[in-house]
């Protein structure tokens, strides 16, 4: 399955969230609370990111990063927390994206969940130093994946898919079922979107190569399914 194409499981089904990144109905962008203070800021997880809520970095589905004179990098995120349609995934969901990794040492995309200091699985990490590697993590219950395959490389389109199961959750990467953690996330779980591009400060990855002063990563679509009933 490439990253355009729907799984065929979920075709016959009506997501009950379909991410359009320029809504502020749905995204707030350049600010969460999963950053110390609502942003803009957050170098104690070692990031050099400077959120901003300018649209060219975020809202188009192509989320940017670009070097700032004070060496911090103006940084793209957009959250369903906050937004006036506050959407939250919830136990039974199934989520679907399409994703084009980076290819810049230092760029850090991330898809992942979060709601009040916790909650938190990440769809998707990724660092171009390790180029063939996926980060698969349920920070709910302490588990996680280091996912490798050739086909995960720099500038690679990447199709992905999570099942919020109560007792696991699921991992597909290009419609391989690759990681099923059998922790779950517990009956009442829900959590607000997170999608964004943080920059590395160099302590558990590279930063960013000395000249380099812009990086993108691309989220073609995103799509949440309730559970069957």
């Amino acid at each position: 399955m490439s990253s355009g194409t729907p799984d065929p499981s979920l075709t016959a089904r009506t997501p009950r969230f379909t991410a359009d990144f320029s809504s502020t109905e749905q995204w707030v962008a350049g600010r969460s609370w999963a950053y110390p203070g609502g942003g803009p800021t957050n170098p104690g997880d070692n990031k050099l990111d400077h959120l901003v809520p300018d649209a060219e970095y975020s809202r188009g589905g192509t989320f940017r990063a670009t070097l700032r004179s004070d060496g911090y990098w103006n940084t793209g995120l957009l959250t369903t927390e906050g937004s006036p349609g506050e959407f939250t995934v919830r136990t039974g969901d199934v989520l679907e994206t399409g994703v084009r990794l980076p290819t810049e040492t230092g760029a850090w995309p991330a898809i992942w969940t979060w709601l009040d200091g916790g909650n938190e699985v990440d769809v998707f990490e990724y660092h171009p130093d390790n180029p063939h590697l996926l980060e698969l993590s349920n920070r709910v219950r302490g588990s996680e994946r280091y996912y490798t395959d050739q086909e995960i490389r720099p500038g690679a389109r990447v199709g992905l898919r999570v099942e919020f199961r109560s007792r696991t959750v699921v991992w597909w990467v290009n419609g391989r079922r690759v990681f099923a953690d059998g922790r779950g996330v517990g009956r009442d779980w829900r959590a607000h979107l997170i999608v964004n591009l943080s920059v590395c400060a160099g302590r558990y990855h590279p930063a960013p190569q000395p000249g380099v002063t812009a990086m993108s990563y691309g989220v073609d679509y995103l799509r949440v399914y309730g559970a069957r009933s």
